[in-house]
């Protein structure tokens, strides 16, 4: 008896059904971000108005339009500070939407994001290393490199944990996150006990979050982590929507579920370390954002992967602004920040979805 295998570029009907708004929320959302980039750039001790971030950007490139900045120092302001923040605060926010939902698309699990199984905690713990042990080998790239090595480590080792009769189990994948997370905490509390005043107020960076340290150098190494775990997983999203049947419909369809999963991974530790090397820890965005994206566009993840990172990069630039302006000359931890709006909309996510489902028994 002769099988038909059928080809795997065809997604399931429910990610067909919901592909119509995902055009628009994509045009919204990039809507959205360009002016939250304008207003972010503009707000501050300088203020600058909108039309003149135009101004100043379009004579950078050597167009004559617009008028440029009249306050004094405006122009050092928007190329020195705003500028590298806004646009590291975007990378930032991009690369934790699109880890949250690589992550819950390759593990089938509403609750996976970069920081539930630990790659954010992993990652703040190689940095922390770095910043204690003084190691200055690869120069600037040092403790991003130390951040990439902790997040994949440590993601690799919640998914061999996870693990169960060549299957991985989510119950398991989820409290095997948050006892490596009690242990990267842990660690990260025996470091700062370990070094000085100086080392201590590094290592609370990371856990607090921010991004006071913003530069250009920071952003031009953060970048391209972003583009190419977004180039690889856009290309892998077919093969997460046939994995969202389950895994034997999947292989069935030609998707090697184990080879994908292991590139997602290493996508998911590139982009998490990517975010964490240059701000720390920030939480939710990963866990929220992809989650309000399929409630409006479903879960084709040719439309969730991109709108997801646009999606965390608009939030996180919201944050940031919220952060260095709510109080007078003083800035708010952003990962607070965003823990505080972001564990009440994920407590009503997970009351929507209980709901819905009429019990999680």
């Amino acid at each position: 008896m002769t099988s038909v295998r059928t080809r795997p570029e065809r997604a399931p009907a429910a990610v067909r059904r919901n592909g119509g708004r995902g055009p628009a929320l994509l045009a919204g959302l990039g809507v959205t971000l360009v002016l939250v980039v304008l207003l972010a750039a503009g707000r501050g001790q300088v203020q600058i108005s909108p039309a003149e971030v135009i101004g100043s950007v379009l004579h950078r490139l050597g167009l004559e339009i617009g008028p440029l900045p009249a306050a004094p120092q405006g122009e050092n302001a928007l190329w020195i500070v705003r500028f590298p923040r806004v646009l590291l605060a975007a990378v930032v926010g991009a690369a934790l939407g699109c880890a949250g939902a690589v992550m819950q698309g390759v593990f089938g699990n509403p609750l996976a994001e970069p920081g539930v199984i630990g790659v954010s905690a992993g990652a703040a713990v190689g940095a922390a290393l770095a910043i204690v042990t003084g190691v200055t080998v690869l120069g600037g790239w040092t403790v991003p490199v130390a951040a990439f090595a902790g997040g994949l480590a440590t993601t690799y080792l919640v998914y061999l944990l996870a693990r169960s009769g060549g299957r991985t189990e989510v119950v398991t994948l989820v409290l095997t996150g948050v006892a490596v997370n009690a242990v990267a905490g842990a660690v990260i509390g025996l470091l700062m006990f370990a070094t000085d005043v100086a080392g201590v107020q590094a290592i609370a960076f990371w856990n607090l979050g921010s991004l006071a340290q913003a530069n250009w150098s920071a952003v031009t190494l953060a970048a391209p982590c972003l583009l190419v775990g977004l180039a690889v997983a856009h290309a892998d999203a077919r093969r997460l929507d046939l994995l969202t049947l389950g895994e034997p419909a999947a292989r069935h369809l030609g998707v090697h579920v184990e080879r994908l999963r292991i590139r997602m991974i290493v996508v998911t530790a590139l982009l998490g370390a990517a975010a964490v090397a240059f701000t720390g820890i920030i939480s939710f965005v990963g866990l929220v954002i992809p989650h309000l994206v399929r409630m409006i566009a479903g879960p084709g993840h040719r439309v969730l992967l991109p709108a997801s990172a646009l999606g965390g990069a608009v939030v996180v630039i919201a944050a940031d602004l919220a952060a260095r302006t709510l109080v007078e000359h003083q800035e708010l931890p952003l990962g607070v920040l965003t823990a505080v709006i972001g564990g009440p909309a994920f407590f009503w996510l997970l009351r929507r979805t209980r709901n819905r489902a009429g019990g999680w028994g």
